[in-house]
């Protein structure tokens, strides 16, 4: 068993807020999730978050124009810029408050945010300016009333425009220019949402909050933009100017009089000259029109704003997304509608738009939903959705392909662990999924729920096509399968009781009474030959009943605590129990002896949240493993509770292995084991204090009597951070985890991720040493080698050079421990390897050798040839139907052309027969 565990991916939850961006070749969604960045690649259908994460939840985001870099700001003002190349962070830089928009400048040299009332302008690493340091302060302006809320860069990269509250867009430059120096328009009544730059033009587009847009036409081309040749502000050059006219005023006055009396006509008619060529110069706005294109809905509903805006510049096409989840396409300079679409009955906060203008991408944040739409087609590229309250449960499928997950919203939805996405929902129940198990044949899953009912659903035809209820209304609280996929228990949690049903009849078979309190959890073991059935209470019981037989004997374990959860070891002989007050202890099953305990809460670590009276070491009593799991080959076993904390521990040795933190976001609460002491006052902590808005009925979080506007029933609260339930995948190769964040997946990447782990090592394995054996054709001792070195391309290159005629006989000297080690490798070298008959001839060979594989490695190959013949199928339909068109094709071109020769052949013998005449 190996414990190189490593955070993998981010399931369950696809967008929480912040900027959605599109990369330059638009096949990839990069979105915001929590402290972490997810980017889905809409080609390949895959999803991956990159292995970077910040303090606080990110909220603004933009990508250099080369795709390279992303820079990334979480609420908190703390900026990452990161390479997107090694996904690593390079660079950190603190503005000290909230930002509200980052931009890039479109040749890449400079990015702008903006901060309050203040815009930033800073140079950016590029080998265009041969500058590497980031965050180099080039102009600062503060010129808005009120907070800026959007950036847009014109097409030349020598001017910014900056939207705020105040209704106006402030124009500012780079570089110091002659005919510019900070420009303001104005004519909207409500907050800008967006301003944009016509491509290759100063023209303006700006979108305010009610509705309006406005077109503002420039004077001049970007080519008439005179830069200064002494970068100095004007009001520096008004004033050396004024100094040097003081120097040389020392001629005579009498002289400048008279001076002045002869030149005073020629002097302003130079004067009016220079004026009117400095107005030709001087750079104008004037405004077009103004349109409003958001009252048809606002008639409707008078609460409805708009709140994001996007402008694609190559195709002159405006998106404006509502409050309501309705989306707007108008054609510009014309705001002629072309499209419009309801997506959502929730606000949407962020549109982007791909490089060629077909794709949009859509965030709405109150039910964590991503969207790309193809506006063309009028289809979805990506339609996917969280859980839009927090995930209670997880199972993982026999084969480890898929992962289910049941949360508080009472929806079920299926993920595959190789792409990352949802392809399934199930919506049946009616209140909060408790727990969840796979069948062992893989044919379906069952489902306990709040709502009273057991459910069944077929992942075949993706449908419910078992209900199990009792006879009077119970709320279920956990639910189990036997191994052999034909008896269904569940616990109540307000009715004392245990009940099974059979699957293939649907009736309710038995009703098992004995425990004092509710039950907690239910367990089957996993052994083909038992029917033995763990139930736990918190009445500080665990019983062990036969579930086949018709009497109610059971024999009873009595604990020390309130037991929280039990589960079997996956052969069967032994049972683990979580108690409340903070210790796992195990039993075995036949002789109902204690085997060993694992005192854990200490390990479990405690965190104190903003509301909390006493400090954590206090609060770290309280502390108890609320889900365990096993590991594949039951050595080992995975706790997690209310904490940020994952434990691994070792069963027999009862020893802490590693401490997994799936978290370090403080936008969560209970993340610090101290709370900072200057929000601490005489009268609490003021870390719970909002921050309120002046008009008190426009941006109500708090439930105040009285108040007729604003959401009332949403209030800004900091989830608290913890894990719901943990599961081991039946390959041994990771873990899933249900935490405040999502689904979190940790696997084991040993010789992918750069660390070098080797196993049984000797002195004369080498690198060098393996290619000169190759070179001899000694595959034996140099698969040892490979082994030894645990390297996956050195186990690549050693398995694809063995001749295939060689490998029955290479496979025979190897020892078990290398036979089993390479089975892994191999398992793992079918996903990605094009020698697939070559792979699988390996597989039969160290399969048919006559010693017993463990179960894990046969589970992970049968999980990647499952993905390998879904492949192959695809590809073979295609190629059938591909070939059975040519073939009928080349049935008709034939007898086209011999239609063709015989009206040929007719109109020629009529003629040679004319011509004979």
């Amino acid at each position: 068993m190996k414990y190189n565990y490593k955070f993998q991916n981010l399931l369950g939850t696809v967008y929480r807020r912040g900027d959605i961006l599109f990369t330059n070749d638009g096949n990839c969604v990069i979105s915001p999730v929590g402290n972490k960045i997810t980017v889905y690649n809409l080609k390949q259908n895959k999803s991956n978050t990159l292995p970077v994460e910040s303090h606080f939840n990110y909220t603004a985001t933009d990508i250099s124009p080369n795709g390279s870099v992303l820079l990334a700001i979480n609420e908190q003002g703390e900026a990452q810029m990161i390479s997107l190349i090694t996904c690593t962070v390079i660079h950190r830089y603190k503005f000290k408050q909230r930002v509200n928009s980052v931009k890039f400048s479109p040749d890449g040299q400079h990015f702008a945010a903006c901060c309050d009332d203040t815009v930033f302008i800073m140079t950016a690493p590029s080998v265009f300016t041969g500058e590497y340091r980031s965050f180099i302060m080039k102009r600062v302006f503060k010129k808005a009333h009120d907070e800026v809320t959007c950036l847009d860069w014109s097409s030349c990269g020598k001017l910014l425009a900056a939207g705020s509250k105040d209704t106006t867009t402030k124009i500012y430059t780079v570089e110091y220019l002659d005919n510019l120096n900070m420009y303001s328009l104005s004519g909207h009544t409500d907050k800008i949402v967006g301003v944009f730059f016509e491509m290759k033009s100063l023209d303006l587009i700006t979108v305010s909050r009610n509705g309006q847009v406005c077109l503002w036409d420039a004077n001049i081309d970007p080519d008439d933009l005179v830069v200064s040749e002494v970068q100095i502000s004007h009001q520096k050059r008004r004033k050396i100017k004024k100094e040097e006219e003081l120097i040389d005023d020392d001629i005579n006055e009498k002289d400048d009089i008279e001076k002045d009396k002869e030149y005073e006509s020629d002097k302003d008619e130079e004067m009016e000259e220079a004026e009117v060529k400095d107005e030709a110069k001087r750079m104008l706005y004037k405004k077009l029109g103004r349109h409003y294109i958001g009252d048809e809905i606002r008639n409707a509903h008078h609460k409805v704003k708009l709140t994001a805006a996007q402008y694609h510049k190559a195709t002159k096409i405006l998106v404006t997304g509502f409050s309501n989840g309705i989306f707007f396409l108008h054609e510009m300079p014309d705001v002629n509608l072309i499209h419009t679409l309801n997506i959502s009955e929730h606000r949407i906060s962020s549109v982007a738009m791909s490089t060629q203008g077909d794709w949009i991408a859509f965030g709405c944040p109150n039910i964590g939903q991503l969207l790309v739409w193809e506006w063309q087609s009028e289809q979805y590229v990506l339609k996917q959705q969280g859980h839009s309250l927090d995930m209670t449960c997880v199972a993982y499928s026999p084969d480890g392909l898929h992962l289910v997950t049941g949360g508080h919203d009472g929806k079920i939805k299926v993920w595959n662990t190789t792409s990352g996405f949802c392809f399934v929902t199930f919506s049946e129940h009616k209140s909060t999924v408790t727990d969840i198990v796979f069948s062992a044949n893989k044919k379906f899953f069952v489902s306990s729920s709040l709502d009273g009912t057991v459910r069944c659903y077929d992942l075949t035809r993706y449908r419910n096509f078992r209900t199990f209820t009792s006879p009077s209304l119970v709320q279920f609280s956990c639910v189990a399968i036997d191994s052999s996929s034909e008896l269904v228990a569940a616990g109540g949690q307000d009715v004392f009781e245990i009940f099974i049903w059979s699957v293939k009849f649907g009736k309710l078979l038995e009703v098992l009474g004995g425990h004092e309190a509710p039950v907690s959890s239910v367990s089957f073991s996993p052994n083909l030959s038992s029917s033995r059935l763990a139930s736990a209470s918190w009445d500080k019981t665990v019983k062990l009943w036969n579930s086949i037989e018709s009497s109610s004997d059971c024999e009873t374990l009595r604990m020390t605590s309130d037991v929280l959860q039990v589960t079997f070891r996956p052969d069967g002989d032994e049972i683990a129990v979580s108690t409340l007050d903070g210790c796992i202890t195990f039993f075995n099953v036949t002789t109902c002896d204690q085997t060993g305990s694992i005192e854990g809460r200490n390990d479990l670590g405690s965190g104190r949240a903003d509301t909390d009276l006493i400090t954590a070491e206090k609060m770290l009593k309280t502390k108890a493993f609320t889900t365990i799991c096993y590991s594949a080959d039951g050595s080992c076993i995975l706790g997690a509770g209310n904490s940020k904390h994952i434990c691994l521990y070792s069963v027999n040795e009862a020893v802490l292995i590693k401490k997994f933190v799936i978290t370090q976001n403080r936008s969560l609460d209970a993340i610090s084991d101290v709370i900072n002491r200057r929000y601490l006052t005489e009268f609490g902590n003021m870390a719970l204090v909002e921050d309120r808005s002046y008009l008190e009925g426009g941006e109500v979080n708090i439930r105040l009597p009285g108040v007729q506007a604003g959401d009332m029933a949403e209030r800004r609260v900091k989830p608290e951070v913890r894990v719901h339930c943990v599961r081991f995948s039946p390959t041994g190769e990771s873990f899933a985890a249900c935490a405040t964040e999502g689904l979190l997946l940790y696997s084991q990447t040993a010789g992918m991720d750069g660390t070098f782990r080797p196993y049984r090592l000797e002195t004369g394995s080498t690198p060098l040493a393996v290619k000169s054996l190759l070179e001899k054709k000694s595959w034996g001792p140099a698969l040892v080698c490979a082994l030894q070195l645990n390297e996956h391309t050195i186990i690549q290159e050693c398995v694809e050079s063995v001749p295939a005629g060689d490998i029955d006989l290479t496979v025979a000297s190897l020892e078990e421990d290398y036979s089993h080690r390479l089975l892994t490798s191999i398992s793992r070298l079918l996903e990605d390897t094009r020698h697939i008959e070559h792979a699988l001839m390996w597989v039969r060979a160290l399969i048919q050798k006559g010693k017993k594989v463990p179960v894990p490695t046969l589970l992970a190959l049968e999980k990647v040839l499952t993905v390998k013949y879904g492949q192959l199928s695809k590809i073979c339909d295609f190629n059938k139907y591909t070939i059975r068109c040519i073939k009928t094709v080349g049935e008709i071109m034939p007898k086209e052309d011999v239609e063709m020769d015989s009206d040929g052949d007719q109109s020629s013998g009529r003629g040679t027969f004319s011509d004979s005449e």
